[in-house]
């Protein structure tokens, strides 16, 4: 497929080094290491001129995993032959991307490089590519929707994300009872099924959005992801929940999910900053008018300029009614919303009815479709230019103000030394002290 469909090939190949060039596949290629032959389930190699790029590739369908072993043979073979990549494809899927779902000798990657493929990766680039980049060629384009439609067979061995893992009842019953301890058992491995869960949803909705869907991670959490982990631990222990979020292309916010395992629920939540001018109703309205399609059951929380704690909170049934309720205070301005949308966590660990990667990715897509979509940023209105009064056509010689910035009247026709003149004449005596 990456050698029929020239644009799928090179979405799949660029990411890992390969130039934009001529694509070559090959199947179980031997190779001898030491007195052994081993065969390497493909070989990719792309040319551009002077440069050329190989990789070994090994894959594995269903619930097979791949083995530390395998991988550190192809490694060697790899690095003998000048190979620059060994590529994994599986139904694992790793709680970060670039990082590889299994553990091999870091010795072994200094010269070559490993990268993974989920079977769930593969699918949604070859959904965005056929269906919002597109394929010049209509046969390429046919070729690549078979391959679409083979993968998504429950029969393919190309798996979705289907557990949580064993330690995922154990721990979450734990959780109930408040005896979870961080060196339990299990603990890491629930803390790196939930990152697994997060990256999953964000390539399923990628591949509806037709656009990259990625976890919302800090640098230091990307370099180091072993704080990442560690984080997700001590926040179980302490409160019992997982918390996470992915970023959308041109949203308003990254979506942010948190699992609590003792009330089992679900909550997807967004941050919002409110308009920076208009009285706080009307920044509250301002929000509300982006949520008609929203459901009532959402919570919308206002929180004011330099206050602390909690602000006011209030489903959006009673918001629409009276906007005042989340104003606290009408002389602090608002200066962001959170808005919210919690629904039940499932308890098994696989999938189907009742089952909690079910209900998180449903929470996921029912929260994107009815609420973050439609959230815009707010953004000032441009300055306009005010209108000059035109002043009536005079012939008096009289001086008038028409300055943007004068707060006078026109003058009256007469001078100050014709009024004098007149108050002699009418009044001799009132002039005469007057003059005095």
């Amino acid at each position: 497929m990456l050698t029929a469909v020239r644009e799928f090939g090179r979405g799949l190949t660029q990411p890992f080094g390969a130039p934009a060039g001529n694509i070559e596949a090959f199947i179980e290629v031997p190779f001898m290491l030491g007195e052994k032959r081993c065969y390497p389930d493909g070989l990719i190699r792309v040319t551009r001129g002077q440069r050329s790029w190989t990789a070994l590739v090994e894959v594995k369908t269903g619930t097979n995993e791949l083995a530390t072993e395998q991988l550190e043979n192809y490694l060697d073979i790899a690095r003998e032959n000048g190979f620059d990549a060994l590529i994994t494809v599986s139904n694992e899927i790793s709680p970060l991307a670039g990082q590889h779902p299994t553990k091999v000798d870091k010795r072994k990657l200094r010269k070559v490089d490993m990268h993974h493929l989920p079977w769930s990766q593969i699918l949604a680039e070859a959904v965005v590519q056929k269906e919002h980049r597109g394929v010049a060629d209509p046969d390429q384009a046919w070729i690549l929707g078979e391959l679409i439609r083979y993968l998504e067979h429950p029969r393919s061995g190309a798996l979705e994300f289907e557990d949580m893992g064993a330690s995922w009842v154990p721990v979450r019953d734990a959780v109930g009872t408040g005896t979870l301890r961080a060196s339990d058992k299990g603990v890491s491995d629930v803390a790196a099924r939930f990152d697994a869960l997060l990256r999953y949803a964000s390539l399923r909705l990628g591949r509806t959005l037709g656009t990259e869907v990625v976890p919302a991670l800090t640098r230091r959490e990307l370099a180091e992801p072993a704080l990442r982990t560690a984080a997700l631990v001590e926040s179980l222990v302490k409160e019992g929940r997982l918390s996470g979020a992915i970023r959308i292309p041109h949203a308003v916010a990254p979506l942010n999910i948190e699992l609590d395992l003792r009330a089992g629920r679900v909550t997807c939540h967004v941050d919002v900053d409110a308009p920076r001018e208009g009285r706080p109703t009307t920044r509250v309205n301002w929000l509300v008018r982006q949520l008609k399609v929203a459901p009532e059951s959402v919570r919308i929380e206002a929180f004011a300029m330099h206050a602390r704690g909690a602000g006011a909170t209030e489903l959006l049934k009673t918001v629409r009614e009276d906007p005042a309720v989340l104003v606290q205070d009408p002389k602090r301005e608002i200066r962001s919303f959170r808005v919210a949308l919690t629904s039940s966590l499932g308890t098994k660990r696989g999938r189907g009815r009742g089952a909690a990667i079910d209900s998180v990715l449903d929470a996921v897509e029912a929260f994107y479709g009815e609420v973050l979509q439609n959230l815009k940023t707010w953004t000032a209105a441009a300055p306009k230019m005010r209108e000059v009064a035109d002043l009536p056509n005079e012939t008096s010689t009289a001086l008038a103000s028409t300055a943007l910035s004068s707060q006078d009247g026109i003058e009256p026709a007469s001078t100050a030394a014709e009024d004098v003149e007149e108050s002699f004449e009418s009044a001799p005596g009132e002039g005469a002290a007057a003059s005095a």
